[in-house]
């Protein structure tokens, strides 16, 4: 999303959240006082509901629903529900900036609930934590199982991260892997496994694909491949033919795409296939896990070969590890008849088990579950208790996770399918 347009919705957004919370002062007891906090809270999720990404999103609030159900509904002495908001518009069938902007303010207005988990999109997430940051009540935490852009939480782009910060506290925290590590794997796996020479890269000109295309580049000139071109692709054209014969005629054996599925990513892989050829011939296709969890994707017979990158172990590892993460898993299988849509899921309870052992640390506010993240030793999930497998460790410096992990999925037989993994140190 061009900068302009984020810096006034930011804006907007800031100003709506500091009136709402001065009326939630006035009105209700509040969670931002210790010692009026109810005892009844309430944590969310603010996911794309509509368009591509719905499934996915759809499985991971039932999964955080059944994660919540088999801990009692309970988070130390406090009693937890959730809420579940959509920051999608069936208009655009994604993430819109505007849906998030107000998911803010409805955040801060809703006074006995104490996190959110989420966001889904990075671009979506930098709309709305500085909002929550500046709840007086707060800052108000807001957990991602998401989001990769490095700029949330480190030093990336003009400002970042401290711009999102406005109160000068932090309140983002993650358990997902970060682009710059995403971008060097991917580069990496091309260079060594693929033995590719030339890469073009495109991206969707929204923050997410800008700032993993960006990783991804500076890291294949480190592994010795050359980035003969880029582009940004216009989600709304009918058709890429004539970018795609750009690529042609740059002698590219490899075309990266930064980027999410949503942004008309079907028809980008479509095209990719029918002016440059199957995936597993002479052109590659390459794209990070803006493009996992789609089953639209998985049904197309031009995704084939298609190589992915997860910013975390992928469902079937998970699954293949045991422990609760498995039976959570196998839980889903028997509710629903099916397995969750996408890696995400999983990772989206990883966030709520910090969110819930913050709250059961603190005294009910939600100035005080954001201190239990992101202050004194951080929040630390042991690993025979992860869903994940493995210890989860929050930085309670920057919100970043200990648990850095990498896979790469290429698509076979309509599915993603395991090819390689690593672990981030």
């Amino acid at each position: 999303m061009p900068a302009r347009s984020l810096t006034r919705i930011v804006a907007l957004g800031a100003i709506a959240a500091l009136s709402l919370t001065a009326c939630a002062n006035g009105a209700d007891t509040g969670t931002g006082t210790g010692d009026s906090a109810p005892t009844d809270l309430v944590i969310s999720t603010d996911l794309p509901l509509q368009g591509a990404s719905a499934s996915t999103s759809e499985s991971t609030n039932n999964l955080i629903q059944l994660y919540l159900d088999s801990v009692g509904g309970k988070a130390g002495n406090y009693n937890i529900t959730l809420k579940t908001y959509d920051d999608s518009t069936a208009a655009k069938g994604a993430w819109d900036d505007a849906a998030c902007a107000k998911n803010a303010t409805d955040h801060v207005a809703n006074t006995n609930e104490v996190a959110i988990m989420g966001t889904y999109n990075s671009g979506c997430a930098k709309i709305e934590v500085p909002t929550l940051n500046q709840d007086s009540t707060g800052p108000m935490l807001m957990v991602s199982h998401a989001n990769t852009n490095p700029g949330l939480t480190k030093t990336w782009d003009v400002g970042e991260p401290e711009k999102y910060y406005p109160s000068g506290t932090r309140n983002f925290a993650r358990v997902i892997t970060t682009d710059d590590y995403q971008g060097a794997g991917a580069a990496a796996f091309a260079s060594a496994d693929l033995k590719v020479k030339k890469a073009y890269v495109l991206d969707d000109n929204q923050t997410y694909g800008l700032g993993v295309a960006k990783a991804f580049s500076d890291n294949a000139v480190k592994n010795g491949i050359e980035v003969v071109g880029s582009a940004h692709w216009d989600a709304k054209q009918p058709n890429y033919t004539a970018l795609y014969q750009a690529v042609k005629a740059s002698g590219a054996d490899m075309v990266y795409l930064g980027g999410i599925y949503d942004n008309n990513g079907g028809q980008l892989v479509k095209d990719k296939v029918a002016v440059l050829g199957p995936n597993d011939g002479a052109v590659k296709l390459f794209a990070p896990d803006g493009f996992t969890g789609y089953p639209d994707l998985l049904k197309l017979d031009e995704s084939k070969g298609m190589y992915l990158t997860f910013a975390g172990l992928t469902q079937d590892q998970l699954a293949a590890a045991g422990g609760v993460g498995a039976k959570l898993l196998t839980d889903y299988q028997t509710k629903y008849g099916k397995a969750p849509d996408g890696s995400y899921p999983l990772y989206g309870v990883a966030a709520t088990q910090v969110i819930l052992d913050a709250i059961a640390k603190s005294d009910g506010s939600r100035k005080s579950v954001t201190e239990q993240v992101l202050g004194g030793a951080g929040i630390t999930i042991p690993a025979d208790k992860s869903v994940l497998g493995k210890e989860i460790k929050i930085d309670p410096t920057t919100g970043d996770t200990s648990a850095k992990d990498l896979t790469i999925e290429i698509i076979k037989d309509g599915k993603e399918t395991f090819e390689k993994s690593q672990s981030i140190s």
